[in-house]
Order: structure tokens, then C-alpha cells, then sequence
């Protein structure tokens, strides 16, 4: 998978990378507050 280098994601603090309705998602559960998000295509109503 191709990341931008603008989302970055450590894993040693738990952040885990996700891919969701075509955008790139960082996401730590045990810290809710590093969240990222890449924005994708835009979405077709």
C-alpha cells in the first residue's frame, strides 16, 4: 500500500494504519487523541 508521507504512524505507541472508503485512517486506541486522516476521492452521494 502507497502512503503519503504526510501520514505517519508509530507503532511502538500503537498507532495502526487503516483504509476506509478509500481514505488512509491512523488510528491508536490506547491514546484517542493521535488521530490522522489522508484525504481520499471525493465521495459520490
Amino acid at each position: 500500500m502507497k502512503v503519503k508521507a504526510s501520514v505517519k504512524a508509530d507503532p511502538s505507541k500503537g498507532d495502526v494504519i487503516v483504509k476506509r472508503k478509500g481514505r488512509l485512517y491512523v488510528i491508536n486506541k490506547k491514546d484517542p487523541n493521535r488521530k490522522q486522516r489522508q484525504k481520499g476521492p471525493a465521495r459520490v452521494k
